[in-house]
């Protein structure tokens, strides 16, 4: 069998029904197509048919009708089924085999390798031997078929997926194919390639990409550590020593948050007549 037929899609000729599938011809080589891979019932004889021809888990060349979204000349989101650390992901693009993404194509930091259930955006590639391997999609891809974001999606909630991760931040994919980045100061954790992340959009660009912040609105973030101080209170008997006018590195090393944060979470505590402030202390206000 030739090599280069495989990762391809090709139209075949039905010659005959075996009783494990159909033989079918290119006009050069014979191929089967398993009954498990016919989409249909049956197939008359010199009937011809659309097929993507692989190499199964048994290493034998068959064909299927089933056509995957990633082939060599697409891409498409294929899940990851097994993360193997010292060779890659291995993904799953709709057959009854997996593919290797390489370790050479994943970050560098393992701590954001996709995980398993994720989806990759993929096509797929050959070697030089004539396997078949998945390849995550480039930047310089993604911009050749660019779809431009309204300017009506600005503040709107997004679910995307990350396709490339990078030092300067991620890189996203939107169900409607949008490209969106996450900057590292919007984002809490840094998520891993392959992971859908829910955010909001807080820019449309001119060249019609989007800025996405998986952080939650300032409010909330003050409802958050409001409550988080709060807690602190009571569980070290309704007083601490920290208060507005306190150093920023004191505050920091207490609760992790910014001075700034640290301020505006007091004051919706004094707004709200739950804590009071004396004597260099904040008090849990007990006569409310």
């Amino acid at each position: 069998m030739n090599n280069n037929l495989t990762g391809t899609i090709q139209k075949v000729k039905v010659i005959k029904k075996k009783s494990d599938g159909y033989i079918v011809t290119d006009g050069e080589h014979e191929i089967l197509l398993p009954n498990d891979q016919a989409e249909e019932e049956s197939f008359e004889q010199d009937q011809m048919i659309e097929v993507f021809i692989y190499e199964n888990r048994d290493k034998q060349v068959v064909a299927t009708t089933v056509i995957p979204e990633a082939t060599m000349e697409s891409y498409g989101w294929a899940e990851v089924e097994e993360v193997v650390p010292h060779l890659g992901a291995f993904v799953n693009i709709g057959l009854d085999k997996a593919f290797l993404v390489s370790v050479d194509h994943l970050p560098k930091l393992k701590r954001v390798w996709p995980k398993e259930g994720d989806s990759l955006f993929v096509s797929l590639e050959k070697d030089k031997k004539g396997r078949i391997f998945a390849e995550p999609i480039t930047e310089g891809e993604i911009q050749e078929d660019i779809i431009a974001a309204p300017e009506s999606l600005l503040r709107t909630e997004v679910a995307a997926r990350v396709y490339r991760s990078t030092k300067a931040g991620s890189f996203v994919l939107t169900g409607e194919g949008y490209r969106g980045f996450i900057h590292p100061h919007e984002r809490t954790e840094e998520p891993r390639l392959g992971e859908q992340v829910d955010g909001r959009v807080i820019d449309v660009k001119e060249d019609g990409t989007i800025n996405i912040s998986l952080r939650p609105l300032k409010q909330e973030v003050m409802d958050e550590d409001a409550e988080l101080i709060y807690n602190y209170l009571v569980e070290n008997d309704g007083v601490m020593n920290l208060t507005d006018k306190s150093d920023p590195d004191e505050i920091r090393e207490t609760f992790q948050i910014s001075k700034s944060a640290f301020k505006r979470a007091i004051g919706k505590l004094l707004k709200e007549r739950k804590i009071i402030q004396a004597d260099g202390q904040t008090k849990i206000n007990h006569e409310e």
